[in-house]
C-alpha cells in the first residue's frame, strides 16, 4: 500500500479558482471559423446506423435568455442576452456565451427555420435532439411539441402538424439540477474538484431536422447470431399508419458487393427478419471488418451496418473464467475514457476530434476503452465500430449527494474493509425512489440506443457505489434487456457477487489476481478485473487547466512516468498468464484538476514517448 499516494489524493477538497482558458488544435479553428454568422459545427450526420439523405443540421449560433424563475412559460417581451453556438452547453468556451446555468433557472434558445414547401409533399418531419441537459421543453412556432428528461440520451418528435412554409420558430427551453437534485449527471458538479468536473447545461449535441416518409423506418435492432451464421434484424415502423401493409426489401452488403436481399410484406407494428450470413467475415480490433446493410420500407430508404462478432465469458483450458471474443480469450487492454474537453466540455469540438481520441490509444497498444459515467454521440461508437475499438458502457450514475468518505475514499485506501459490506441508501444518494425509477429507465433507454453498435462489449451498471441500488434486480435487469453482453454490476467496491465480472479498482497496492491457496486458480466463478488502475500524475508546464493538481501518484519527470508506465505493463502480462481478463489504465487524458492523462488535456502533448 502506498499510503502516503493514497492520502495525498483525499486531502483535496479546496475549491479551486477559474480554469485557465485552453483549446484542442479543432477547438482553435472551431473559434475562428465561428466568426462567421452562418457557421455550422459538427455538421456529419448524427446517426451513423439509420443514415437518410435528405436532413437539415440545426447547429450554429442561437439567441439565448437566463430565466431567474423556474417557470415553462414562454418569455414574451423580454430581450435575448446573446448568442450561443449550438451544440456545446454555455459553460464551454466555444458556446461563445461563457455563463453557469444554476438550479433554479430556465435557459431559453431560439432561432428560425426556413422550411420551403416542396420539401413537405406528403412527407413527415421529425425534429431530433442529440442530448439536451437536464430537463427540457420544445417549442415549434409557439406550441409545445415535445419533452425529455434526463441530459444523455437522444429524442425524437414528429411535428408535421405544425410545421407552416416559410420561417418556423423553434424554441428550446432548459432546466439542470446538476449535483443539486437526484437525476443522472456522471461526473459534473457545481462545485467541481479533483475527480468531479465543470458542470454543463442545456443542448449538448446536434439539433436536426428528417424528412421521412408517410410509412418510415422508426427503429432498427440489429443482433447478430454468431454461432447460427445469422443475423436477427428487428424493423419497427413510424408513421401515421405503422401497421398498414408495404412493401419491405433488406440487401446486405459486404464492401459494394451485394451477398444477400430479402422481400417481404410489413404487416404488423414490427417484424424481424432471419438472415443468413454463411462463412461470414468476423469483425474484431485487428480486423474490424463491417457488413454494408439497406433497408426499404415502402418509400423510405435507410443505410446502416453490422458486424458479426461475439463477446462472452467463458473457462479456459484450465477452467480459468475468461472474457472472450468470438469464443476465443481475449485479454481487453484498456483506458479509461472521460470524453471532457477543455473548450467543449462534454461536446468535442470536431468530429475528428473524436475520431483521434480513438486512433490515439490503438496507436498506443489499447484495444478497449472503458466509456466512464457518460454517453457519447452516435458518431463516437461508430467510429469506435470502424476502426475496431471495442467499449465498455457505463451508465451514467444518479442520486443526491454522496457520502464520499464512505463510498469513495475508505475503499480507495483501504479496499478490504469493503468486501462483504452493505452501505445505507443515504451514503449512495438513493433515498428517492422517483429517482431509481428514472434511472432505471433511462439504463434501459441506454440499451436500446447503443444495441446495435458492435464496438460495445459488456455493460457497467455501477460505478464505486455512486447512486448504487437494488444491484442483484438491476443486474438481471440488464441481462435480460441484453442477453448478448457480459455485465459489470459494480466497477471498483461494493460487490454483490453478481454479474459476469469481478471488478476491482487498485491505484495504490500490488496488481494482483487473488488466487485460491489450495487451487491455485482464480478465487471467483467470475471474470476477474481490474477496471481501475495507473493515474499516474504528470504535471506539464504550458499545458494546465487549473492552478491546483490531483492525481493518483504524482510524478516528476517524463522518463518517471514512461518507467512506471512500462512496470505496470510488466505486471499485467503475468497477470493475464495466471487469469487476468481486462486492465484498464486511467486514463486518456487530463481533465481540469486532474492530470492523470496519458495526453495533456489540450491533446497537445503525448506523456508516453
Amino acid at each position: 500500500m502506498r499510503l502516503k499516494d493514497a492520502i495525498s489524493t483525499l486531502s483535496f477538497g479546496q475549491k479551486r479558482g477559474k480554469l485557465n482558458v485552453m483549446y484542442t488544435q479543432w477547438g482553435e479553428c472551431v473559434a475562428q471559423e465561428s466568426k462567421k454568422s452562418d457557421y455550422v459545427p459538427l455538421k456529419e450526420y448524427p446517426r451513423p446506423q439509420m443514415r437518410r439523405k435528405q436532413y437539415q443540421i440545426l447547429n450554429g449560433w442561437w439567441r439565448y435568455m437566463v430565466v431567474k424563475e423556474k417557470s415553462w412559460e414562454i418569455p414574451r417581451g423580454r430581450k435575448f442576452q446573446g448568442k450561443i453556438l449550438v451544440p456545446f452547453s454555455p459553460e464551454s468556451l466555444l458556446s461563445g456565451a461563457d455563463f453557469q446555468l444554476l438550479p433554479g433557472e430556465t435557459l431559453w434558445y431560439e432561432r428560425e427555420v426556413d422550411l420551403k414547401p416542396e420539401e413537405n409533399q406528403g412527407r413527415r418531419l421529425l425534429l431530433h435532439f442529440g442530448a439536451v441537459d437536464q430537463e427540457c421543453k420544445v417549442f415549434w412556432n409557439g406550441t409545445l411539441v415535445g419533452e425529455h428528461l434526463g441530459g444523455y440520451l437522444p429524442f425524437s418528435m414528429d411535428i408535421t402538424g405544425y410545421v407552416r412554409e416559410g420561417k418556423n420558430k423553434i424554441q428550446v427551453a432548459c432546466r439542470d439540477e446538476s449535483d443539486t437534485g437526484w437525476r443522472t449527471r456522471g461526473k459534473q458538479k457545481l462545485e467541481a474538484g479533483g475527480m468531479f468536473y465543470t458542470a454543463q447545461s442545456g443542448i449538448w449535441q446536434t439539433v436536426w431536422l428528417e424528412w421521412v416518409p408517410d410509412v418510415y423506418v422508426r427503429r432498427l435492432k440489429i443482433s447478430p447470431d454468431y454461432d447460427s451464421e445469422a443475423l436477427d434484424l428487428g424493423i419497427y415502423p413510424g408513421g401515421s399508419k405503422p401497421g398498414e401493409v408495404s412493401s419491405l426489401w433488406v440487401e446486405v452488403y459486404e464492401g459494394d458487393r451485394l451477398v444477400y436481399r430479402h422481400e417481404a410484406q410489413m404487416q404488423k407494428e414490427s417484424v424481424t427478419v432471419h438472415l443468413k450470413i454463411p462463412n461470414f467475415h468476423k469483425w474484431s480490433p485487428e480486423d474490424p471488418f463491417l457488413y454494408g446493410l439497406r433497408v426499404g420500407l415502402g418509400e423510405d430508404v435507410v443505410e446502416s451496418y453490422f458486424a458479426m462478432r461475439v463477446f462472452t465469458k467463458e473457462p479456459d483450458t484450465q477452467g480459468v473464467p475468461r472474457l472472450c471474443l468470438n469464443h476465443r480469450p481475449y485479454f481487453f487492454n484498456g483506458v479509461l475514457d472521460q470524453g471532457y474537453w477543455p473548450d467543449g466540455l462534454c461536446t468535442a469540438p470536431t468530429d475528428d476530434a473524436l475520431r483521434a481520441d480513438i486512433i490515439r490509444m490503438k496507436r498506443l497498444g489499447f484495444r478497449l476503452m472503458r466509456k466512464h459515467c457518460k454517453i457519447e454521440p452516435l458518431r463516437w461508437y461508430y467510429h469506435c465500430d470502424r476502426l475496431g475499438m471495442v467499449v465498455w458502457q457505463d451508465m451514467v450514475n444518479g442520486g443526491e449527494s454522496y457520502d464520499m468518505k464512505r463510498l469513495c475514499y475508505l475503499p480507495t485506501v483501504l479496499p478490504k474493509l469493503t468486501e462483504g459490506k452493505s452501505w445505507s441508501a443515504a451514503a449512495a444518494g438513493r433515498k428517492n425512489m422517483k429517482g431509481c425509477q428514472e434511472w432505471l429507465a433511462e439504463c434501459r433507454e441506454t440499451i436500446r440506443t447503443l444495441y446495435n453498435s458492435p464496438c460495445v462489449g459488456a455493460w457497467v451498471i455501477f460505478n464505486e457505489g455512486w447512486g448504487q441500488f437494488a444491484t442483484e434486480p438491476v443486474t438481471r435487469m440488464v441481462k435480460k434487456a441484453d442477453p448478448s453482453r457480459p455485465v459489470d454490476s459494480a466497477s471498483g467496491w461494493f460487490d454483490c457477487g453478481c454479474g459476469d465480472i469481478k471488478s476491482v479498482h487498485n491505484y495504490f497496492e500490488t496488481l494482483i489476481c487473488p488466487k485460491d491457496r489450495r487451487t491455485g486458480k482464480i478465487e471467483e466463478a467470475r471474470a476477474y478485473v481490474i477496471s481501475e488502475y495507473g493515474g499516474l500524475a504528470l504535471a506539464i508546464e504550458g499545458h494546465l487547466s487549473s492552478d491546483r493538481v490531483y492525481g493518483y501518484r504524482k510524478l516528476k519527470t517524463g522518463e518517471e512516468f514512461q518507467r512506471r508506465y512500462e512496470q505496470f505493463q510488466s505486471q499485467l502480462k503475468k497477470l493475464q498468464r495466471e487469469g487476468l481478463s481486462a486492465a484498464i489504465y486511467t486514463q486518456v487524458s487530463d481533465i481540469e484538476d486532474e492530470i492523470n492523462g496519458i495526453y495533456t488535456y489540450d491533446r497537445k502533448v503525448c506523456k508516453l514517448q
